[in-house]
């Protein structure tokens, strides 16, 4: 019976680690419905840095008319660059992509190679024509333990768990009466 709960306790510990690398952190607002030619833009941003040279640096832009009427046509497609603001280093850009197929909400992952301030520009450009917006974000590490690392603070609890269990199951013997 406790080795069947301890492989149950094992696999939920694995299940719960690939969930855990689902998700990088909670995304921020850097620019909050600022209104850029034809378009109101908001920018929400997830800054990671990473050493292996994964874009790890997530942006999100939202646009809607700056009539505030209608909706983004066809076509509108945004553009996500930054560059180190505390050094010398190359200009990255990113083209969105759509989230669920809407031109209103687009996505674009950018390397970010180093801890910092970034400077961000979103260009804009389609049917309504052609804006910009500036901003700047600070880059960090992950700060997060590592999923492993799940297991290690995991372990005491399990263990009390287990202890717990290993009682509980004694209590339902019955006693041999004393002789």
């Amino acid at each position: 019976m406790i080795q069947r709960l301890g492989i149950l306790a094992i696999a939920a510990l694995l299940a719960t680690e690939i969930s855990v690398f689902a998700h990088s952190g909670p995304p921020f607002p850097i620019v909050s419905d600022r209104i850029a030619g034809a378009y109101r833009i908001s920018i929400w941003t997830d800054p990671d840095t990473t050493d292996d040279g994964k874009p790890a640096g997530q942006f999100w832009v939202t646009l809607d008319p700056a009539s505030g009427t209608g909706t983004v046509p066809a076509g509108t497609r945004a553009a996500v660059a930054i560059r180190p603001l505390d050094r010398e280093g190359p200009t990255r850009t990113s083209e969105t992509d759509l989230v669920a197929g809407s031109f209103e909400r687009q996505f674009a992952a950018v390397l970010m190679d180093h801890e910092g301030p970034f400077g961000v520009r979103v260009t804009v450009d389609g049917p309504l024509g052609r804006a910009e917006i500036e901003s700047q974000v600070d880059a960090t590490y992950d700060l997060r333990p590592a999923p492993a690392m799940l297991a290690v603070y995991l372990f005491p609890f399990v263990a009390v768990g287990a202890l717990w269990v290993k009682v509980l199951l004694r209590r339902r013997q019955p006693r041999r009466p004393l002789q």
